[in-house]
């Protein structure tokens, strides 16, 4: 739309931030690209589509550029995915439809599915074409969307689509959610999740961004709209809880991702401790490895087998020098005006699987940087209703219960999808989630309108 901010350019300009976040798959050109489409047996029944969250017609893009149809192949991605762009590079297609491809039936390599995707839209980026499909007719409704992570973008598509009208509220500065500030660089550059964002401005997406959403202003949202789509994500990433926590050298993987994406972080100090095993911890060492931090180490309190990073994740942090200290548990932090080093005490399984702290073995982990990654905690206290503790929505621990075919809640007005509802898993499942809600939301609206 002609009042909506673009996008497309990133806000920050570091030529050394992306040499040393090149590519962790650099892209194929024509010449890879159509041998390794000919490579498809192009399934019937692939195992490949159905391993994706979003379902994509994996033999048909694949077909496609191999008989040289770009832009029809990157149709075929956008009608089930309209983050296809992004979930080529941010997908763990090891465990999703790499990891299914029938390829793997023969002891030959998987198909490259994820690279063949960003191929085909990055050829419908740099060829200038306008999305391949066009906003329904007005229907004369309107959606508030709170949150402009990958749930509601997928979402506020699906709406548009079918001539509703979507607007996205969000806290930051600019849209995308964790495509933007917390996906690694290596995997997702900034300004890639931001040309995505400028195409779905094209199909009329309206965003409003800056704008803190509490209790009240849900309230007026809810007055206003039609519609609420709760897209919020996850909360605050938990602390230890062992005092000197906001010593300066303390700080998240979260903040980290997004500071050094956003070129407000360009280097760390030499030696850098990471606590917590999952795969944003691994993507936190990484990024301390390459913004220059000489000495490494994730810290967690169980072993390999029981750490929440995809494998591949492991092998890569491993491949890039970060060192891993198991059956550890943080118990202090060290240092006057700033952190100097990480308390540590070993940890022993018992007979019943419980962890327990071994006497006499603490000692210390010289460190200038400690970064938190042990789980975020939940966002849903703005969903509390006006002068009183019940919410709008049922909740469980905080996450939003949703009925995962539709994403609709406890009040039927509210839809939900995402992180804020799973507790925290892919970019695709997110955009599954906000497309099973786009639909839900748009069958509703026409039932209200029947009844009406």
């Amino acid at each position: 739309m002609s009042d909506q901010p673009a996008f497309s350019q990133p806000i920050h300009d570091h030529p050394e931030i992306a040499a040393r976040f090149r590519d962790i798959h650099p892209p194929l050109d024509m010449q890879a690209a159509i041998p390794e489409a000919n490579r498809c047996l192009f399934c019937f029944d692939a195992p490949c589509t159905t391993a994706c969250p979003t379902h994509i017609n994996v033999p048909q893009f694949i077909k496609r550029i191999a008989t040289g149809n770009l832009s029809g192949s990157a149709r075929t991605i956008l009608d089930a995915n309209i983050l296809g762009a992004s979930c080529a590079r941010a997908c763990p297609v090891e465990v999703l439809c790499e990891g299914a491809c029938v390829m793997h039936r023969y002891n030959k390599q998987p198909i490259q599915i994820a690279r063949l995707q960003r191929f085909a839209m990055d050829a419908l980026h740099e060829s200038g074409s306008p999305l391949p499909f066009e906003p329904g007719a007005d229907a004369g409704l309107s959606v508030a969307l709170i949150g402009a992570g990958p749930a509601s973008l997928a979402c506020a598509a699906e709406l548009r689509r079918r001539g509703i009208r979507a607007r996205l509220y969000d806290a930051r500065p600019l849209p995308g959610g964790l495509n933007t500030y917390g996906v690694a660089e290596y995997k997702l550059p900034f300004a890639e999740s931001l040309r995505e964002i400028e195409m779905l401005s094209q199909l009329g997406v309206e965003f409003h961004m800056n704008t803190t959403i509490d209790t009240a202003k849900l309230a007026e949202l809810e007055r206003e709209h039609n519609a609420i789509f709760l897209g919020v994500g996850l909360g605050a990433i938990h602390k230890l809880g062992i005092g000197s926590e906001d010593l300066p050298g303390v700080t998240n993987a979260l903040d980290l991702i997004a500071d050094y994406k956003s070129g407000k972080l360009t280097t760390v100090p030499e030696r850098v401790v990471v606590v917590g095993a999952g795969n944003t911890a691994i993507d936190a060492a990484i990024a301390s490895v390459r913004l220059g931090a000489i000495e490494v180490h994730i810290a967690y309190r169980r072993g390999p087998e029981q750490m929440s990073a995809f494998s591949f994740e492991y092998e890569h942090a491993k491949s890039e020098g970060v060192k891993f200290l198991w059956h550890v548990l943080p118990t202090g932090i060290h240092g006057d005006e700033s952190v100097e080093a990480l308390k540590l005490t070993r940890l022993a399984t018992t007979d019943d699987g419980s962890i327990v702290p071994q006497p006499g073995s603490e000692f210390s982990l010289p460190a200038d940087w400690i970064v938190l990654a042990i789980g975020q905690g939940t966002h849903s206290a703005f969903l509390a209703t006006n002068g009183s503790d019940a919410a709008k929505v049922q909740l469980e621990r905080g996450r939003i219960l949703i009925d995962r075919a539709s994403g609709q809640t406890s009040n039927p007005k509210f839809f939900a999808g995402g992180d804020c509802t799973n507790g925290g898993r892919e970019v695709v499942d997110a955009v599954a989630d906000g497309k099973r809600a786009g639909i839900g939301i748009a069958a509703w609206l026409e039932g209200q309108h029947v009844q009406a």
